[in-house]
């Protein structure tokens, strides 16, 4: 057996011990947060905009937080230790602007702020987009993206089992491409993410008896906008390489692309205008239920996952014709969802 297989069985065996962790971790760590939130009374109250119709227990994200993170402390000895302080530490500092948001409420300003200082820690620690020769340009793609996936998850927190679900989605394509390219930390991280989630999903989708509140959804798109920084294939163009961790996350991003122009085009701030105007609030509106809505999303996210690993395969000309292909499709179903499933605010 050479090496290289060798390697490969070792991290794949450490692999399943992470997710098993994260995920037994997760499971029974969900229900005592539940507890913890009903004694402090931090609860997500029913309103106009809201699915429920009784206050739920929010923090589960600290479940989620308590999984991913003590499991790859458990199992670092073999991971790049400055980057994974790094990634612990920002993510630390972003779930519990969460946290506080959840108990007390926070301004924009100050969830923006504890993720911008979430982003240099990660800068400290290494961890920065590499496309292009200029430091500067690296490092404002860096910003604008973390930024940008840690609300996006956040905006899709929005139905039981939806952000925890799509990132679960999400997080087993990374791990599959992490271990077809021998990528150590990206797999460890995929699968204490991977695990962490499904555990969650145990009691947030059916049924439902907590929510994961910003804790976790603003934790949970900071890691995943981790792994698509870390995510490298030495074996493909640069040139092609960044369309990958963008079509992993396809539909998240789609989903508040969505939400920016249809609330501009309502000429309402769309960061601080909460509504049902949502990809999956829409899916309710064309006749499916809540769950069916959940699912229907489940599957366009697999199938962005789908369409990143055949990128992995794709010269340069493939790949920028299959993109350009989904952007047109993407700017057709903005068009159509906003004709056929039109939101309507409340009076």
């Amino acid at each position: 057996m050479s090496r290289a297989i060798l390697t490969m069985t070792l991290s794949l065996a450490q692999l399943f011990l992470i997710f098993m962790s994260a995920l037994m971790l997760s499971i029974l760590g969900t229900p005592l947060v539940r507890r913890f939130a009903l004694a402090v009374g931090v609860l997500d109250q029913p309103n106009a905009r809201k699915v429920h119709a009784r206050p739920v227990p929010l923090l589960g994200g600290l479940a989620i937080y308590t999984g991913v993170v003590l499991t790859l402390l458990i199992w670092s000895e073999r991971f790049f230790v400055r980057e994974l302080a790094a990634i612990i530490g920002g993510a630390t500092i972003v779930a519990l602007c969460g946290a506080l948001d959840d108990k007390w409420g926070l301004s924009a300003s100050l969830k923006m702020l504890g993720q911008l200082i979430g982003c240099v820690i990660l800068v400290w620690g290494g961890v920065q987009v590499q496309i292009f020769q200029s430091t500067l340009a690296n490092l404002a793609i860096t910003f604008v993206w973390v930024v940008g996936i840690s609300n996006a998850i956040n905006f899709l927190d929005n139905m039981d089992g939806l952000s925890g679900g799509i990132t679960a989605v999400a997080a087993a394509f990374f791990l599959q491409l992490s271990v077809l390219n021998g990528q150590v930390l990206v797999g460890a991280l995929s699968a204490a993410l991977l695990g962490a989630c499904l555990g969650f999903l145990r009691h947030n989708f059916v049924p439902m008896s907590i929510f994961m509140g910003d804790t976790g959804s603003l934790f949970l798109g900071f890691i995943l906008a981790v792994l698509g920084i870390k995510l490298r294939f030495p074996s493909s163009s640069p040139v092609i390489t960044w369309m990958i961790p963008v079509m992993v996350l396809a539909l998240p991003i789609f989903d508040t692309t969505l939400v920016v122009i249809t609330r501009l085009k309502r000429g309402v701030n769309p960061f601080n205008t909460p509504g049902k105007d949502h990809i999956s609030h829409r899916f309710v509106q064309l006749g499916a239920t809540r769950h069916e809505a959940v699912l229907i999303c489940y599957l366009l996210a697999a199938g962005g996952g789908i369409i990143a690993t055949m990128l992995t395969k794709a010269d340069v000309r493939e790949a920028y014709a299959l993109v350009l292909l989904l952007l047109l499709c993407a700017l057709w179903a903005i068009f159509w969802l906003e004709k056929y499933a039109r939101y309507t605010p409340p009076k």
